[in-house]
């Protein structure tokens, strides 16, 4: 568990953790839209097995950040080399917080009743509300990233 710890390889002060999930954060918008475009040209089976990886890769992720940022002592202890004021990037962190958990929730949702909506304008609204959730999940992400550990 040491290696989680150890310097980051996006040359910032953050641990090998946090670039390894922010990479993946980054990356996630542009993985989701090829899983949409497998609907779009009507593989929809591609497009099942795409979301249900994107989905269970990104709990994983998201279980192995939370791990390190407990591990690593939480928001204040890596809010202790930011020059970024205590208050506002904790207010960026919540927002961020509320962002995810919401569309963790939508793209629940989405997953669970496909089959129910599939063929309704619904799952396509449920779809379209999930991947805009996860853009600003990585930006806000990206956002809180920057604040901790480049500025």
């Amino acid at each position: 568990m040491n290696y989680m710890f150890e310097t980051g390889f996006l040359g910032t002060r953050a641990p090998f953790f946090m670039d390894f999930v922010t990479l993946i954060v980054a990356f996630l918008p542009f993985l989701m839209m090829g899983a949409i475009y497998f609907a779009k040209i009507k593989k929809y089976k591609a497009h099942q097995i795409a979301q249900y990886i994107l989905f269970i890769v990104s709990v994983i992720v998201v279980t192995y950040f939370e791990m390190g940022v407990r591990i690593g002592g939480g928001f204040d202890a890596f809010m202790l080399e930011s020059s970024v004021g205590h208050n506002y990037a904790l207010i960026v962190l919540i927002v961020h917080i509320i962002i995810a958990v919401s569309t963790l929730y939508i793209w629940v949702l989405s997953l669970t009743r496909a089959k129910k909506y599939l063929k309704e304008q619904k799952h396509v609204k449920m779809g379209q509300m999930t991947f805009v959730g996860i853009v600003l999940t990585s930006l806000t992400g990206i956002w809180v990233y920057l604040l901790l550990f480049v500025y």
